[in-house]
């Protein structure tokens, strides 16, 4: 083994022969896989560039925020919520949820190391994960398995437009912004309809700020319950009798009934249902908490795609020019996996895993992925099951043949006729 790895390029920092699997991320997607392992008694390492566990919920989100289903479709395996937490959990709770989750399994994931190649070697049958440290230092470790938990959301998307540098006010990605305090008063375009744009304009509101929302393309918008049940659960219950298409009429039909025409307000309704975008496009239909009710009293703008910037103004495709403060882009983010993972085979450019994941989870060569399959924690729960019973299974198997060859062994010497 070690004369096969010596056949590619010599590696002179620390190298580490991990027994078990090497999982990239420290979210709540390589939490659950590590605590799966733990019920199967598989050692494994997590690496995580951040400085703690799930660092998007805890350095790059907004204070308001809640989770966006309930809190039993939020849940990672083996671990129950708290009793005594709401319904829609705060991101406070869910953080205080996810380190006691890391202490109940004992999960030390390996902080302040940032992946920089993950390759497979065919010859020897192993993963190189090289890491390099915030000090500088570079290590290695080499493992039968490799599971990609770093999730779509690793990297913000920053869009380019015309005459942005030009502009002269603040400019900031959604995962910069905390709170609303320091905008009051202040005229401020949000970029991107989604939830984290209709949360962030809602709590701009809520700060006496004016916000406008730039609403390019269509958007589903639908009440996060419908006649006190949670639309998602709703959806979920309903999907397991009726075809998607069937549902899909069901919720944009109840969310007309139950918000009105928002067409009128500049939200134009995809052709296609919200759970089929959300299959097939991976867009996640607005759950509204009250944004729309800003709409409709002219508190949150809506306002058509972006032309240009220029000196403390915005100009849009129809020719509207508006005086601006600020710009906050909720443009979302996407997975930075291609950065990392060398073996092209495995992920499209985009960082979604390609066809020979089965199901989105499992690749070739040992690789896993978890969190990829666009249906939120309780997918990634889902996965992270999915992965470590996959990888217990092939563990035990070969820990019974070993035994199993050392028993043998040890019988043919007792045989030895000395």
């Amino acid at each position: 083994m070690i004369h096969a790895l010596e056949q590619e390029d010599l590696f002179a920092g620390r190298c580490i022969l991990v027994n078990g699997p090497v999982i990239v991320g420290a979210g709540p997607a390589g939490l659950a896989v590590g605590a799966g392992l733990k019920q199967q008694g598989v050692p494994f390492v997590i690496l995580d560039r951040a400085n703690c566990i799930a660092s998007l919920w805890q350095n790059r989100t907004y204070d308001r925020l809640k989770l966006h289903l309930p809190r039993q479709f939020c849940e990672l395996p083996y671990f129950p919520f708290p009793q005594n937490f709401p319904e829609y959990p705060t991101k406070y709770q869910f953080i205080s949820y996810l380190k006691s989750y890391a202490k109940n399994f004992e999960i030390s994931p390996r902080f302040n190391e940032s992946v920089h190649s993950a390759k497979y070697n065919e010859t020897c049958g192993l993963w190189r994960v090289k890491t390099v440290c915030r000090n500088g230092s570079v290590t290695e470790y080499i493992c039968r398995w490799l599971v990609v938990a770093t999730g779509e959301n690793a990297e913000k998307l920053v869009p380019e437009f015309e005459g942005l540098e030009n502009f002269g006010g603040h400019v900031m990605h959604a995962c910069d912004y905390k709170t609303g305090e320091a905008y009051e008063g202040k005229n401020v375009l949000v970029v991107g309809c989604g939830n984290s744009g209709m949360e962030v304009s809602l709590d701009l509101c809520h700060h006496n700020a004016s916000p406008s929302i730039v609403v390019r393309s269509s958007v589903h918008v639908l009440p996060r319950e419908i006649l006190g049940k949670s639309t998602f659960e709703l959806g979920v219950s309903l999907m397991k009798c009726l075809s998607i298409d069937v549902v899909d009429k069901i919720l944009v039909v109840a969310a007309r009934l139950l918000l009105g025409n928002i067409e009128k307000y500049g939200l134009k309704r995809p052709t296609s249902g919200p759970l089929q975008l959300k299959n097939t496009e991976g867009k996640t239909p607005v759950l509204d908490i009250g944004a729309l009710q800003k709409i409709r009293s002219g508190e949150i703008k809506i306002v058509p795609g972006i032309k240009k910037f220029s000196q403390g103004k915005v100009e849009f495709v129809n020719g509207e020019i508006l005086e601006i403060d600020c710009v906050i882009l909720a443009t979302g983010y996407c997975s930075n996996v291609p950065s990392w993972l060398k073996e092209n085979d495995f992920f499209t450019r985009e960082g979604l895993p390609k066809s020979p994941f089965p199901n989105g989870w499992k690749g070739k060569a040992g690789l896993y992925a978890v969190g990829f399959t666009r249906r939120g924690l309780s997918g990634a729960s889902l996965d992270a099951i999915k992965v470590s019973q996959d990888i217990g299974k092939i563990w035990k198997e070969e820990i019974k043949q070993k035994n199993q060859s050392v028993a043998f062994a040890c019988h043919r010497r007792r045989k030895l006729p000395f």
